[in-house]
């Protein structure tokens, strides 16, 4: 890391606004997914689990907003099995800040999608990871999950939230990519998005197992979804890829983490400690203090790691991630998963490294030889 500068390079004052906290509400989920990148501890009922106090989530929020704050991600583990998940949402509305939930569903009924649509400013995305029961929950780990899931979209959908149901490829679903928006369309989501697995936690197993997709088969069906896939219906569709592989259309398009927020994020983990986002749980290093005793304010300006980022971005990425054009945007994709994988912030990310070494790294979105 970078010797600390008594001044950053940032607005004004030299350190950038805190505009959205990731809250990993608990550390329990009631599916057990085969390619989970943060693995939580399986809880059918909630009841092994920890979670984040009522308390701490109001008080982190009000020392968050003089610097910033705009949005709020409820996440986890599944946000959904926390005991009091109504009235956070009812928090969230109260401060007038964006609420974005990210959940498998399952506990998802019509009073808790009405919840949510008391909102102004909201987004939800739903896991889905296959068209039939026989798939999604052998992949998801937990029988009867499909259809709870599918009832929840239904749920949502009729509270006027049209949800972005999110489906991660992998070698047992592969199949079910165009099917699963023809189910999208017919359950009332908004939009699909189709993720890649990551090699952290979990993910490591599927790709230690050859049953994740490999490089070459990823690429060729991001430009399928996105050249043939997404113009063939009213949903909006969007494929993970790292910005140097997304098409012109699809980078205007938006949708798809178009443009890195790592400058303005933080997360809050379920035992109350701040951290880069739920790799904490993983990565003590990237843990960074406690709600209640570390001010925010002080975390936010100060903390090492954090300013290293706020100064090395993106000027010290390396590998391929240093002569790509799209970098300045992209910002190294995830220095989290970049993190897990080499402990080093700056390293290539893994997809990007992946196919530059299979030559499948687009030349046009290089620094011309010579010119690096």
């Amino acid at each position: 890391m970078p010797k600390d500068k008594e001044n950053l390079p940032q607005e004004n004052s030299g350190c950038p606004p805190l505009r959205e906290l990731y809250f990993y509400l608990t550390d329990g989920c009631n599916l057990a997914c085969r390619h989970c990148w943060l693995a939580p501890g399986y809880d059918k009922n909630g009841d092994k689990s920890r979670f984040l106090p009522k308390a701490t989530f109001a008080a982190v929020i009000d020392e968050a907003l003089p610097l910033g704050l705009t949005a709020v991600k409820l996440t986890g583990g599944e946000p959904l099995l926390h005991p009091e998940f109504v009235e956070l949402v009812r928090m969230v509305a109260a401060k007038n800040l964006r609420l974005n939930v990210e959940t498998n569903g399952l506990l998802c009924d019509a009073a808790i999608a009405g919840e949510i649509a008391q909102l102004p400013q909201k987004s939800v995305a739903v896991s889905l990871d296959g068209v039939n029961a026989a798939t999604h929950d052998r992949i998801r780990g937990v029988p009867g999950a499909f259809e709870k899931t599918c009832a929840a979209v239904r749920h949502l959908a009729g509270a006027g939230v049209a949800p972005q149901i999110i489906m991660t490829v992998m070698a047992a679903n592969v199949d079910q990519v165009e099917p699963m928006i023809v189910l999208a369309e017919n359950l009332g989501a908004g939009s699909v998005k189709f993720n890649v697995v990551q090699p952290t936690a979990r993910g490591e197993s599927l790709y230690k197992d050859s049953l994740a997709l490999d490089i070459k088969d990823v690429i060729d069906l991001g430009e399928r979804v996105q050249q043939q896939l997404a113009g063939q219906t009213g949903l909006k569709v969007f494929f993970d890829f790292p910005m140097a592989f997304r098409s012109l259309k699809s980078m205007f398009y938006g949708g798809g983490c178009s443009v890195c927020g790592i400058l303005g994020i933080l997360g809050v983990l379920a035992d109350g400690h701040y951290a880069l986002c739920g790799i904490g749980s993983h990565l003590p290093e990237l843990v960074f203090g406690e709600a209640g005793k570390d001010p925010l304010a002080e975390v936010w300006r100060d903390n090492k790691v954090l300013k290293a980022i706020r100064e090395g971005l993106p000027a010290r990425l390396e590998g391929v991630c240093s002569r790509c054009l799209m970098k300045r945007r992209c910002l190294g994709a995830c220095l989290a998963q970049n993190y897990y994988r080499h402990r080093n912030l700056w390293a290539p990310y893994w997809f990007c490294e992946m196919a530059e070494a299979a030559g499948l790294f687009p030349p046009s979105r290089l620094v011309p030889a010579g010119k690096f």
